[in-house]
């Protein structure tokens, strides 16, 4: 995920954080001046990403289709999965049925007979085959980063076969969206090509274009039948303010913009129409450490900064009860990994315990003398965060942290960069600890996968894209992961998972901070239906595939 995909997530997801801008953009100010509305069957979407460039490549997440969500719209899964409900089992979509073998190397997918195309043609089990294809023969297009096999159509169906366990993949595979291979297979290279004129299985197709606004028309043929919603406009803006005034005004009626204020700013707006839930997968955001500097390379240290940092602070001050508290030692965002957490953990807490942190950095050799820590060597502990200047989320809670380790005395003093000089200094181990967020999955391996696999440990000073920015060095974490990913009961992984959880509390590789929304704000003045904490049918963001089973959902506001 690159430094400018600082959105509010999931993953690629992800997902992550929309910084806060320094000032409201007139750029915007005359679009869509009055909004949606049922009446219309016109729904209105947006967030603050800027001029888009007229790319409609759903394999590319820096299209614009990728970016403003609206390739969910028009290319559709396999399977339909949740990053809130990680447990659930998949809705079928485009196959109405899929099978693993028990250890997770091969999989069947039997298809929707009644599937199609925009423009008529049927949908086959050719072009899912094709589909993969695609993304076996070119890497760019390949996101997920999946070794694919072997790929055949059998009887209509569609077999794909693995050399290894495809078990911590296997929501990646059965959510893949597919393309028509009519089109595709006559373009020359797929990873560059900006598919102007999208054709999908959705119930949308691309009406027109512009760098600020996107919009979609529903087609009348959908095979799964007609939509309330007619029409949608999705809205780029230059900044949060200017998004957040949108939202506020009606002008937008679907959006994730983080708020520092969000009751004042768009809640009490219109208290009877202006809602947002932001539920959490299994992604987190936290403090990263160089674990090759001296002394965060202790693990004792690390673990006693861990237990001192206020989460519910950092919940309240710094996002704004936006993000989802962390409340577990482990990391791992509840409810969603509820069904993960080792039994030694079930009854931790986060709640700061200053005293214990310092017995053990006293068992472990450090001294605290008139307010100062020492190190073994007898040398002050200081350190440096880092992070962009502007993401105003990430600034207050390193200022948070910062007064927290004082407490047992640790001097920290804050620098920031711009966004992609600090994304080159991640990247390449330059930096002492810093704010950063992580994968997310259907679970929790993702997240722990991308902060101590040392199978993607890079030397300092080569970029490591993949993860372990820390470059914490743990032949057991390593096993770990790799037993999860290859086990084949749920006896061997759920051991990996409890060795991992204790690897993460006992050594802490980075201190969880937050849990990563995949959060929403909407207005029901025009439409209803929307998922809530009490009918979490979807993941409510709408740059997330299950976007497309909300739209499906939404009525007219009587």
């Amino acid at each position: 995920m690159s430094a400018r995909r600082h959105t509010l997530r999931a993953a690629a997801l992800a997902t992550a954080v929309v910084a806060l801008a320094a000032g409201c953009s007139s750029a915007n100010s005359n679009h869509n001046k009055n909004g949606g509305s049922a009446a219309s069957g016109v729904l209105t979407l947006g967030k603050p990403d800027g001029p888009q460039t007229n790319n409609s490549n759903p394999f590319l997440s820096t299209s614009a289709g990728a970016t403003l969500g609206y390739r969910w719209m028009i290319y559709e899964p396999l399977a339909m999965t949740s990053q809130i409900r990680p447990a659930d089992k998949a809705d079928p979509w485009l196959a109405t049925d899929w099978k693993w073998d028990l250890n997770f190397t091969k999989v069947t997918f039997t298809l929707d007979d009644r599937a199609k195309w925009a423009d008529g043609k049927p949908l086959t089990a050719e072009d899912v085959a094709f589909t993969f294809d695609l993304l076996k023969k070119h890497p760019a297009l390949n996101g997920d980063g999946i070794e694919w096999g072997g790929i055949e159509v059998k009887d209509k169906k569609v077999v794909l076969t693995f050399d290894e366990s495809q078990y911590v993949n296997q929501n990646k595979i059965i959510q893949q969206f597919i393309v028509p291979k009519h089109i595709w297979e006559g373009v020359k290279d797929p990873e560059t090509w900006p598919n102007r004129t999208p054709v999908g299985s959705g119930p949308y197709k691309l009406k027109t274009f512009t760098p600020q606004t996107t919009t979609l028309t529903a087609t009348p043929t959908y095979w799964k039948g007609s939509t309330k919603v007619k029409e949608l406009r999705y809205s780029t803006y230059n900044d949060n303010s200017a998004a957040t005034t949108a939202l506020a005004n009606g002008k937008l009626e679907w959006s994730f913009v983080f708020m520092p204020d969000y009751k004042k700013l768009f809640i009490a707006k219109d208290p009877d129409n202006h809602k947002l839930w932001f539920p959490s997968g299994l992604g987190i955001h936290g403090l990263w450490f160089n674990t090759t500097r001296a002394p965060f390379d202790n693990p004792a240290l690390r673990k006693a900064m861990a237990m001192v940092v206020d989460r519910n602070a950092i919940y309240t001050q710094a996002e704004a009860t936006l993000y989802p508290e962390i409340t577990n030692p482990t990391g791992i965002p509840l409810p969603a990994g509820d069904s993960f957490i080792s039994p030694e953990y079930k009854d931790a807490t986060t709640k700061p315990d200053v005293e214990g942190a310092k017995q053990i950095l006293e068992k472990a050799g450090f001294t605290l003398n008139g307010g100062v820590l020492k190190d073994p060597k007898g040398k002050p502990v200081k350190l440096t965060f880092t992070d962009p200047a502007g993401w105003n989320d990430y600034i207050t809670g390193l200022s948070i942290i910062k007064d927290n380790i004082k407490q047992i005395g640790i001097e920290a003093k804050v620098k920031t960069q711009t966004a992609e000089a600090w994304g080159n200094d991640v990247a390449n181990g330059n930096f002492d600890a810093t704010l950063h967020w992580t994968n997310s999955g259907a679970t929790p391996y993702d997240m722990y996968q991308n902060i101590m696999d040392g199978a993607i440990l890079q030397p300092i000073g080569k970029a490591s894209q993949a993860g372990n920015f820390g470059r914490f060095k743990s032949p057991e974490a390593t096993e770990a992961l790799k037993d999860f990913a290859q086990a084949t009961t749920d006896t061997a992984r759920t051991s990996a998972m409890n060795t991992l959880q204790k690897i993460m509390v006992e050594q802490a590789p980075m201190i969880p901070t937050a849990a990563a929304p995949i959060g929403a704000e909407y207005s029901t003045k025009n439409w209803v239906g929307w998922p809530t904490e009490d009918d979490p049918y979807a993941d409510p963001q709408h740059t997330q595939r299950s976007s497309l089973e909300i739209v499906l959902k939404l009525k007219p506001a009587k």
